[in-house]
């Protein structure tokens, strides 16, 4: 499943009615769960977040901005905060596999459909720009609602979708913007200082736009021909805003700032610089505290550069990135930081009950006399175990006296297993989830529609399977790699995931087998075959290669 942040800004910080209103159209929509509402009165605008699946987001936002053009008049608005219009801004932020260009099209496609059956200019942002000058949000928004009866109608002004021209209808809604970012995570950073200087200093060195003081060797200020104190042009880290304060909540100061690309400036990096300039100002840091949620990938970067940092493989399972990443940071200092609720990705997950269930609950389950779970969502688990049974070969090769020369690769290994061993392991309940969607489409009322629901669950049904078998092949190079370079004491594991990685692609194939049956699109059907044959053909010729190979050399000492 793919994800996306989206964080539509209203013109209205009051109200509560409208608020609620306005945020109300998110609930409505399938597949999107709204995660927060923050109102501000003094800027007369309120924040809106929620996550959801690509189609879903943009529908979640269509509809709300509808509801604010509806419910919101720009000709009476006034407030503290830059804005544009009753909508004033609507950014999509990727999360997980997304990417940013998917972000842009969904806000050219948002765009494009509230310009059309709205009628209202929308502009694109950031990422999404039309024009290099429109990337920066500012240049837009330059002279604020109150320019754009100026601004419409002029060529240089024509919005990227709805009128370029002023009217009574424009003049209510105003314009929105539409754009693509990356994520914006809110860090803080304890000192054990009261005192917030040392905080303020710090801020001013890290932040990219600088400001700090600069001094000599003994800390005293420099100054120029003038006999002004020098101050630094530009910080340490770009993409970083930052400043200090003392929270009196805390009993400590603290060193408070955004990330606005964690891509390029990660929390940890910003973490370890401001521990060392802690300590050269003689002050401590005890720990860091995230601000709202933060993105699964975010966590899993800081989790590999701690361990990294130990030596230790990075190729470890994704709760161990997160513990790592919790305990190097310090997050649990101020309150207990858990994943389940602060990380985005676990905080709209839907429920897994096969890979949440033991795995005597999983073998009951399957025994029993209901179709689902079966045999795709047990060739995806032998999948997962191919990946991971690589990835434990790897991390066992790491550190290990020897095996020097191929540690750097060993690590690689073990991060590419546990990927591989993430996305099959949710193939496990995909396939039960598809398969249930099928016999809900069955249980439609007769005619057309069910046969068209029946045909888009099975070849739903069908593309879960193949995903297994496309992935088989490069769990088994990992497994080829293990078992050619990896630790010897561990050759009989990397054979296991040979032969879990081709019971696997056989299971799947045998799903992929029985559901195009059902299937009356001879088209799809000829297409899915053919790609999963020729798939099979390579992975049984791989698996026979690597299984000879293994087996020879189990059997050398013996003979």
């Amino acid at each position: 499943m793919k994800l996306v942040e989206c964080v539509p800004n209203i013109s209205e910080g009051k109200d509560r009615k409208i608020i609620d209103a306005v945020a109300g159209e998110v609930t409505g929509v399938e597949g999107v769960r709204l995660l927060d509402i923050d109102p501000g009165s003094a800027t007369n605008r309120t924040v809106i977040t929620f996550v959801g699946e690509h189609d879903a987001a943009v529908e979640a936002a269509f509809r709300l901005i509808r509801k604010a053009a509806e419910l919101i008049d720009m000709r009476g608005h006034k407030g503290e905060h830059a804005r544009n219009g009753a909508t004033d801004v609507c950014p999509f932020v990727p999360l997980g596999e997304t990417t940013m260009e998917e972000c842009a099209d969904l806000a050219r496609k948002l765009g494009a459909r509230v310009g059309r059956e709205l009628g209202i200019p929308v502009y694109l942002y950031e990422n999404a720009a039309s024009k290099p000058q429109w990337r920066n949000l500012a240049n837009i928004r330059k002279g604020e609602y109150e320019a754009l009866p100026e601004k419409l109608g002029k060529e240089e002004w024509q919005p990227d979708f709805g009128p370029n021209a002023w009217s009574d209808k424009v003049a209510k809604t105003g314009a929105t913007q539409i754009g693509a970012r990356e994520f914006l995570i809110a860090y803080n950073i304890n000192l054990n200082a009261k005192d917030p200087k040392q905080a303020k200093r710090i801020g001013l060195e890290i932040r990219e736009q600088g400001g700090a003081l600069l001094r000599d060797a003994s800390g005293k200020g420099l100054r120029d021909e003038n006999g002004k104190l020098r101050k630094t042009d530009k910080g340490l880290f770009a993409h970083c805003k930052a400043m200090g304060w003392y929270i009196e909540e805390y009993r400590c100061s603290q060193v408070t700032m955004n990330l606005t690309n964690f891509k390029i400036t990660p929390a940890h990096v910003v973490f370890d610089k401001v521990c060392e300039l802690a300590t050269e100002l003689g002050v401590r840091v005890t720990g860091s505290e995230l601000v709202g949620l933060v993105p699964l990938e975010a966590m899993k970067q800081s989790g590999r550069h701690y361990l990294a940092k130990q030596g230790a493989s990075t190729g470890v399972p994704e709760a161990d990135l997160i513990e790592a990443a919790v305990v190097s940071l310090g997050l649990n200092q101020i309150s207990p930081f858990d994943p389940n609720k602060r990380i985005i990705e676990y905080a709209f997950a839907s429920k897994r009950p096969l890979v949440e269930s033991t795995v005597t609950g999983f073998v009951d389950e399957l025994s029993r006399n209901s179709p689902a779970p079966g045999g795709g969502s047990v060739a995806a688990l032998c999948g997962a175990l191919s990946a991971g049974l690589s990835s434990m070969v790897a991390n066992l090769t790491v550190g290990k006296k020897g095996y020097e020369a191929v540690e750097k690769e060993m690590v690689k290994i073990g991060d590419a297993g546990q990927y591989l061993k993430d996305r099959l392991v949710r193939a496990i309940d995909d396939d039960t989830f598809a398969f249930n969607k099928v016999m809900a489409a069955f249980g439609l009322q007769k005619g057309p529609q069910r046969d068209a629901a029946v045909l888009e669950a099975n070849k739903s049904a069908t593309l879960v399977p193949l995903s297994v078998i496309e992935t088989i092949p490069e769990a088994l190079e990992l497994a080829a790699v293990v078992a050619e370079r990896g630790n010897s004491n561990s050759l009989s594991d990397s054979g296991v995931a040979v032969l879990c990685g081709r019971t696997a692609a056989m299971g799947a194939y045998y799903n992929v087998l029985i559901n195009l049956a059902g299937i009356e699109d001879p088209g799809f059907k000829a297409e899915i075959r053919s790609r999963a044959d020729t798939l099979m053909g390579k992975i049984a010729a791989r698996c026979d290669e690597l299984d000879a190979q293994i087996k020879a050399r189990l059997l050398t000492p013996l003979a």
